[in-house]
């Protein structure tokens, strides 16, 4: 513990990342990043925007690409808001809109996105866990009452099951005090989408990311969709802390991957489909896979403790993720992979558990 820093910091316990392996010779599945690289389109946009140019500030605003987002969803570019990922566009939110202790407290499933308990920590909001049912679902009833904000992913991360926009908007017709934020990261690989939702609900955020299923997590963009009212609280946070979030070549990007449509739904029906093929070989295996509709399968073995069948196939050069914490520890999320990595993993499985 340092002297020098400031009270809070001591008491902090940072968000845990997934683990980065240096070595080219792992098989990785264990952070959700898609197993296609990014389409020809954006990385030739990224080579013409590596000029001189660079020694300029980029554009305040990110004008460009916000109305490019916009037009997607067709949306006003006030409605939307973009920054360094969505966990820096999440981390603007806890702090710009979920922080309400007059209302009650922030709400989120107990079994979710483990950044949520650390933005609360980091920015002093009084939060409480919403369990999950039993077969792992979140029930949005249990969020009618008072409070100072929702959020939950969909499809939820870790078990990547879904909830359709029927019952969100049940939610939002009850929920009219408070925020309402849906965090969108998966939603690409199975879900319909809330912001078809946002002209009729002020209070409800959308947020997505260019990290899964555009294949830019190196890139770093996140967005937000909502009201100008919530985007302008947004901006005004943002002002007040980093006026330049993106530079040229995210922007650049991100604009471009927008614009390649085809490469988009080509890449993200061979996940799809991977997932289907990995989930029926999972289950010949006799492993329990949740319902996904998310780029990876949350399962487990009746017979083999997830801890242990992390370390076995860690042995053989597949990393994959394990939660050791209540209700989930015997779980193992896998993220798909291409169809090789899919295979390797289904017959290092086989010797393990046959």
């Amino acid at each position: 513990m340092s002297s020098y820093w400031s009270d809070f910091v001591k008491d902090l316990e940072p968000y845990s990342p997934g683990e980065q392996p240096q070595h080219s010779n792992i098989t990785k599945l264990n952070t959700n990043e898609n197993p296609y690289g990014p389409s020809p389109a954006v990385l030739q946009a990224i080579s013409q925007m590596a000029n001189d140019d660079l020694r300029r500030y980029p554009p305040a605003d990110a004008q460009q690409l916000r109305q490019k987002i916009a037009d997607y969803y067709q949306l006003s570019s006030a409605q939307v808001f973009v920054g360094n990922g969505s966990d820096e566009v999440l981390a603007h939110i806890f702090n710009g809109l979920l922080n309400h202790p007059q209302k009650g407290p922030l709400l989120f499933p107990d079994i979710s996105y483990s950044f949520y308990p650390v933005y609360c920590q980091l920015y002093g909001i009084d939060f409480e866990k919403v369990p999950l049912s039993a077969d792992f679902c979140v029930d949005l009833t249990d969020y009618e009452r008072a409070n100072g904000g929702i959020i939950f992913p969909n499809p939820n991360a870790p078990t990547g099951i879904l909830l359709g926009l029927d019952a969100i908007e049940a939610l939002l017709q009850k929920n009219t005090q408070s925020v309402v934020v849906v965090d969108e990261a998966y939603i690409d690989f199975g879900g319909q989408t809330a912001a078809s939702l946002i002209k009729k609900y002020s209070n409800l955020l959308v947020v997505q990311t260019l990290s899964k299923s555009r294949s830019l997590a190196g890139i770093r963009v996140g967005f937000a969709m909502g009201s100008e009212q919530l985007i302008e609280g947004l901006d005004r946070v943002k002002n007040s802390f980093n006026s330049y979030p993106l530079g040229h070549l995210q922007i650049a990007a991100a604009i471009a991957a927008f614009n390649d449509e085809d490469y988009f739904q080509n890449t993200r029906q061979q996940v799809i489909a991977q997932r289907q093929q990995l989930n029926t070989q999972l289950e010949a295996l006799g492993f329990e896979v949740l319902p996904s509709q998310a780029n990876f399968l949350f399962t487990r073995h009746s017979r083999y403790g997830a801890k242990d069948l992390s370390h076995r196939l860690r042995e053989q050069g597949i990393i994959v993720r394990h939660f050791n914490q209540p209700r989930i520890e015997e779980f193992l999320r896998i993220t798909l992979g291409t169809e090789a990595q899919n295979k390797q993993l289904i017959e290092a499985l086989k010797l393990i558990v046959s």
